[in-house]
């Protein structure tokens, strides 16, 4: 039998102490379970640093009373280098994590194989500590110790708190920078319109906090996919850190600019 678990879901069931909608989460498909859900934390995170951070570029330079031109040419530069950063900076982090994984996981092996009355010992420890009596313990150790792949995801989970993912580093980059690229696109995007279509734009900065706002909301929303809190309040809560990024970029702007 396969048992599937919507821990979104389940976490929805528990607030509402809802019985049946706790049966259904046990009855669902995680996200992460996906391809697309696998990599959905690069996704948003990616989207939120392009969106804050080219919003924040925009505001220094609206509160530096500088052209569109200077805008897009800011803008772009940051689009591009702090996507290729955010992009690099996945790759490393996710490539380093996995590397750390494995190697515990061949040490473990090694142990289990070379001197497993060490390990079981060491499992009798954790179980003990958990509340279980000796007896308890050694039933556990025993069939554990049956299957020692098993036996080994749990030395990993239990002793070293380590889980196993199975992200690409790769995949986890070209994720983040596609959707840095994206999101961080947004507070441009009326500057761009306006050189293309050669017209003046005398609000531009309004327009761009409101396309940038909306987008940073929605992120916020669907963060709630990894957070499991409540989506309106994580994308007010997404909002406010956005606006408080803007309004100092801002201040700064305009005040360099009194200055030099």
């Amino acid at each position: 039998m396969n048992i599937h678990r919507d821990v979104n879901l389940a976490r929805k069931a528990y607030k509402k102490k809802d019985i049946e909608l706790m049966k259904r989460a046990h009855d669902s498909k995680e996200i992460h379970k996906t391809e697309r859900g696998k990599y959905l934390r690069s996704w948003i995170w990616g989207g939120l640093d392009g969106v804050v951070t080219t919003f924040a570029v925009v505001a220094g330079v609206a509160g530096a009373s500088l052209s569109s031109t200077i805008v897009l040419i800011l803008g772009f530069a940051n689009l591009i280098a702090d996507g290729i950063s955010m992009a690099v900076g996945d790759y490393l982090s996710t490539k380093s994590e996995k590397e750390y994984y494995d190697l515990e996981r061949e040490r473990e092996t090694w142990e289990v194989k070379n001197y497993p009355k060490g390990e079981r010992d060491e499992m009798l420890e954790v179980y003990t500590k958990k509340g279980y009596s000796q007896k308890e313990a050694n039933k556990l150790v025993n069939i554990l110790s049956k299957n020692k792949k098993f036996w080994i995801d749990t030395m990993m989970h239990e002793e070293l708190g380590l889980m196993h993912e199975n992200e690409s580093p790769k995949k986890n980059a070209i994720f983040t920078f596609i959707s840095f690229l994206i999101f961080g696109f947004i507070p441009l995007l009326i500057y761009v319109l306006g050189s293309i279509f050669n017209f003046t734009i005398n609000r531009g900065f309004l327009y761009a906090s409101i396309l940038s706002g909306s987008a940073m909301f929605l992120l916020g929303s669907v963060k709630t996919k990894i957070t499991g809190k409540k989506w309106y309040k994580s994308g007010f809560e997404t909002l406010l850190i956005g606006g408080i990024a803007a309004t100092a970029a801002y201040f700064v702007g305009d005040i360099l600019a009194r200055i030099l």
